[in-house]
């Protein structure tokens, strides 16, 4: 027998959505309904509860095949949009990276020392059904003779263009300052000198992962929004580390698992995939994740109750620290106070700032709810458990 008081199944979940009669929150909606009302009753009335998230997620990039030419090449180097991507695939087949920059920007959008331009807007630009100059070199063989392909394609145009992310939707990260004399330019934003700003780059709790911490619904063959069309959780993301210290609510005080993510890019809204550039580091592409978290028992409904009071980071100095390998927490804080739009840090006011949109995260908790609550999504069981 079951240990919970509320049993739901995923089937059962699932007829509910085809009914009509699914109950559906969004992430920061449950946080009220299980202050409220505590979890199992929460869990009695809520069936699906969604999340969202959108930030740079540089770990991203996508497979195309871009079709045989007559005669055929077996491609060695190819370039879109004078990006690189690489080739040493199969014939017509390459992977192109978001941060990946461009050789010489075809748009004349980059500064002198500055990449403005890389695969994160390649991969935007194709959905968006802008023309991308392809160039294909080849070394040449019997079967495949063809030594140069060079043409204008779209997204239409291409069999084959998936987006394959091997690590996204980081389940927490660390809150970046600078404890040196000198402003630092990061992945995580510029950075000014004497800890005079913070920058923090998690949604809270609306994140998809920090509403399921365990895993227990997310999993090999999971469903979700991705890139505002249909994606699938393929694997454990590259990085995934369950090992670290978490809240009595199973919640990582510090950066752990991480999701490997698939979808078409034909089904997808390129407002929720966007080339970016981040100031002396290069290009990488701001994606926008959704999971539905089904409320199986009053585990799930505890899980997706917990708010932005009680998760927290660590922050680290991406001045000295950082670079070189050896950062250690400066201090634990928590999203309510990182959100708030200032932080104390060493006896001083510090102000802080989201690489990830919080508005975009509701947008995308929206649209996720609607799809649902319409029978237009419904719940997939895990095929396989992560790690």
């Amino acid at each position: 027998m079951s240990e919970f008081k509320v049993n739901k199944t995923y089937a059962e979940i699932n007829e509910k959505i085809k009914s009509g009669k699914v109950v559906v929150v969004t992430a920061e909606e449950m946080v009220d309904i299980v202050k409220e009302n505590g979890p199992i009753e929460a869990a009695r009335e809520v069936d699906v509860v969604t999340t969202g998230t959108f930030a740079p997620m540089c770990s991203s990039g996508a497979f195309i095949n871009f079709g045989h030419s007559k005669p055929g090449i077996k491609a060695s180097k190819t370039w879109l949009n004078n990006v690189p991507a690489y080739a040493g695939i199969a014939a017509v087949d390459c992977y192109i990276g978001a941060t990946e920059p461009c050789e010489e920007d075809p748009l004349n959008r980059v500064h002198p020392g500055e990449f403005n331009y890389g695969g994160g807007h390649v991969i935007h630009d194709l959905i968006a059904g802008e023309e991308v100059h392809l160039l294909a070199t080849a070394y040449g063989t019997q079967c495949y003779p063809n030594r140069r392909v060079e043409k204008m394609v779209t997204l239409k145009d291409l069999p084959y263009a998936v987006l394959c992310n091997p690590r996204n939707a980081y389940q927490n990260y660390a809150c970046a300052i600078n404890m040196s004399t000198k402003t630092v330019y990061t992945y995580m934003g510029v950075l000014k000198p004497r800890a005079s700003n913070a920058n923090y780059s998690t949604s809270g709790q609306l994140s998809p992962l920090f509403n399921d911490p365990l895993c227990k619904t997310i999993g090999i063959g999971t469903k979700i929004f991705l890139g505002g069309g249909t994606g699938w959780v393929s694997f454990q993301g590259t990085q995934y580390n369950p090992n670290v210290e978490s809240t009595p609510m199973g919640a990582p005080v510090r950066p752990a698992r991480t999701l490997m993510l698939t979808g078409d890019m034909k089904t997808m809204n390129p407002k929720f995939v966007v080339g970016v550039s981040i100031l002396g580091y290069g290009p990488s592409l701001s994606m926008g994740v959704g999971i539905p978290i089904p409320i199986l028992n009053e585990e799930m409904a505890a899980y997706t109750g917990v708010g932005n009071d009680d998760l927290f980071t660590q922050i680290l100095d991406y001045g000295n620290d950082y670079p070189t390998g050896n950062a250690k927490s400066l201090q634990q804080v928590s999203y309510a106070e990182l959100m708030s739009g200032t932080i104390r840090f060493q006896g001083k006011d510090v102000p802080t700032s989201p690489l990830s949109s919080i508005v975009m995260a509701r947008e995308i908790c929206d649209i996720l709810k609607t799809q649902i609550t319409e029978g237009e999504f419904l719940i997939t069981e895990p095929q396989g458990m992560l790690p």
